[in-house]
C-alpha cells in the first residue's frame, strides 16, 4: 500500500519546507515538492492520499525514558505496556526505550530476558530497552558486552536509593570503562543518595512528612555535586555519559562546564520541570503526592525553569524525555499519606510530551526545528535509532505525525489515555493537537479514534548512539 501525505509543512531538524511524503508499506520512500511529480500527487497516483493542509508533518515522537510496569515501593506503575503505549500513541510519540531491571544479587541475562517476554506482543508502538545494572560485578560487566551486540547499547546506574540501586563511585567506575570498551552510553541518576536518606529521616524526626518534604530533602546541591562527581569519573573512565531527568539549574551548570571542554557528556529533562514548581505543586497536603518524582521539582524562586529552557537552546539539555512512571493516587500514591519517604516517585507524561514542548515554542522558548530536533531526532541519535526513527526521509520508517498548531484543548483526567487515575497537567490548555499518527506507515490514531491494538509495536534492537563527539 502506498499513502500520499501532501498539503502539509514537513518539520525537520533543520528547518520548515512544504512537501509531500510518499510512503510504500512501512517506509518512505520519497520526498517532494508540492505536485513535483503529478502521476503519484494526482488523487489516483496512490493508494491512499492524506490531506496535511494547515498541519506540521513532524517525525513520529521518540521517548527514550519510560518506565511501564515498574516495580516501586512494594507497588507497580499502573501503566503497563499496552496501555502505555496506546497512550504515546495517542500523544504523537511512535518509539519508547523503556528499562530493564537488574537489582542487587540477580543476573542481568534473566532479568534482561524476563522483561522482553514481558513486552513481547504487548506494545502499539515500536520499543527498546537500556539495561539498568544495580550490582556492579565481574558477571555483570561481561554480560553488557553481550547486550550491546543484542541491540541494548545503553545502560543506567544510579548515585540514589541506597540499597537498592545504589552504586559506589568504584562501580561506576568500572560500568564506564566497560562501556568505553563497548560502545555503549552510560545513564545516570545523579543524586546523592546517601546525603539525600539523612535529610530525609531528620525531617520524619521532626514530624515533617507531607509530600513537599520529598522537594526539600532532595537539595539541588545533591543533584549538582552527584553530577559533577558523575562526570568526573566518565572522564577518568573514558566513557560518554548521559545525565537522566535534570531538574537543577546547579546540575545543569555541570553539564555545561564539561560539554564546553568538549566532553561527551549528554542531558536530558522532562516536562515536568520545565512548567512546575515545588510551591504551586508539591506544597498542596497530600495532593502534592501527584508531583512527587525524583529528581524532584525545583522552587520557582531560584530560575530553575527558565534555566532549563536556556539549557534546551545552547544544547546543554540535548532531550525531553518524560520518565513515565504512573502512580494512582488511590491505594498508590496513598501509600505515603503519613510518611513522604514511602510515596511511589513517578509522574504519569508521555501521552503530554509533543505538546507541552510545543507550547515552549509557543512561548517563543524554542524553535519548531529545536522541538523536532529534542523530541524526536536526537532521542534517536543518541539511542541508536537513527535514521530509521527520528527523520522524515527516504528509507526511515513512516513513523509521522500530523500536528494541528491551531486546535487549543485542555489536559485532564478524563481526557487522557493513560492508566492513571489523575492527570498532573489537569487543566492545561495546549494551543496545538496530534490529529493523524502513522506507526511504520500504519495509521494508529485518526480523526480522535485509536485504529491500532497491542502487538503493532516491534521490538527495535539499537545501534551505537550516533551523537557522540
Amino acid at each position: 500500500m502506498t499513502i500520499l501525505i501532501k498539503g502539509g509543512t514537513v518539520i525537520s531538524s533543520t528547518g520548515a519546507d512544504l512537501a509531500e511524503v510518499l510512503i510504500e508499506g512501512e517506509t518512505i520512500i520519497a520526498i517532494m515538492s508540492p505536485g513535483s511529480d503529478p502521476a503519484v500527487s494526482a488523487e489516483g497516483g496512490a493508494d491512499r492520499v492524506i490531506d496535511a493542509t494547515d498541519r506540521y508533518v513532524i517525525p513520529g515522537g521518540v521517548d527514550v525514558h519510560t518506565h511501564m510496569s515498574l516495580p516501586f515501593g512494594g507497588t507497580m506503575a499502573s501503566d503497563d505496556f499496552e496501555s502505555g503505549t496506546t497512550a504515546a500513541a495517542w500523544g504523537g510519540t511512535t518509539t519508547i526505550v523503556d528499562f530493564a531491571t537488574q537489582a542487587y544479587g540477580q543476573n542481568v541475562r534473566e532479568c534482561y530476558d524476563a522483561r522482553l517476554a514481558e513486552a513481547e506482543g504487548e506494545c502499539a508502538i515500536d520499543y527498546g530497552f537500556h539495561m539498568i545494572i544495580g550490582d556492579v560485578n565481574d558477571a555483570s560487566l561481561k554480560e553488557m558486552d553481550l547486550l550491546v551486540g543484542e541491540g541494548v547499547s545503553s545502560f543506567k546506574l544510579f548515585m540514589a536509593y541506597p540499597g537498592v540501586f545504589l552504586s559506589d563511585d568504584g562501580q561506576i567506575l568500572r560500568a564506564m570503562q566497560q562501556a568505553a570498551g563497548n560502545g555503549g552510553l552510560l545513564m545516570m541518576h545523579a543524586e546523592n543518595g546517601l546525603a539525600i536518606d539523612v535529610l530525609a529521616e531528620q525531617a520524619v524526626e521532626r514530624g515533617e512528612t507531607d509530600p513537599v518534604n520529598h522537594g526539600y530533602v532532595r537539595r539541588a546541591e545533591f543533584e549538582s555535586e552527584a553530577t559533577h562527581r558523575a562526570i568526573q569519573l566518565a572522564k577518568v573512565g573514558a566513557a560518554p555519559l548521559y545525565i537522566v531527568h535534570l531538574s537543577a539549574s546547579e546540575a545543569l551548570e555541570q553539564v555545561a562546564i564539561a560539554r564546553n571542554k568538549g566532553a561527551n557528556v549528554f542531558a536530558e529533562t522532562c516536562p515536568q520541570y520545565l512548567y512546575f514548581n515545588l510551591e504551586d505543586h508539591l506544597d498542596q497536603g497530600f495532593d502534592g503526592a501527584g508531583y512527587v518524582c525524583s529528581t524532584p521539582l525545583r522552587t520557582k524562586h531560584e530560575h530553575h525553569m527558565e534555566d532549563l529552557w536556556t539549557g534546551l537552546r545552547t544544547n546543554d539539555l540535548s532531550v525531553v524525555s518524560t520518565d513515565h512512571c504512573p502512580f494512582c493516587m488511590k491505594e498508590q500514591k496513598e501509600l505515603g499519606r503519613d510518611d513522604f519517604r514511602a510515596i511511589p516517585n513517578g509522574i504519569g507524561g508521555v501521552e503530554h510530551r509533543m505538546d507541552m514542548i510545543y507550547q515552549g515554542v509557543t512561548q517563543g522558548e524554542i524553535s519548531l526545528p529545536r522541538w523536532v530536533e529534542l523530541c524526536s531526532t536526537t532521542p534517536a541519535r543518541m539511542m541508536g535509532l537513527y535514521p530509521k526513527k527520528g527523520v522524515i526521509q527516504p528509507g526511515s520508517d513512516a513513523d509521522i505525525v500530523l500536528y494541528n498548531p491551531n486546535h487549543p484543548w485542555t489536559i485532564s483526567v478524563d481526557n487522557h489515555h493513560m492508566n492513571i487515575d489523575y492527570s498532573a497537567f489537569e487543566g492545561v490548555t495546549v494551543p496545538g493537537k496530534v490529529e493523524t499518527v502513522l506507526s511504520r506507515g500504519k495509521v494508529v490514531i485518526e480523526n480522535e479514534t485509536y485504529l491500532g491494538k497491542k502487538g503493532d509495536g516491534k521490538f527495535v534492537p539499537r545501534g551505537l548512539s550516533s551523537y557522540l563527539i
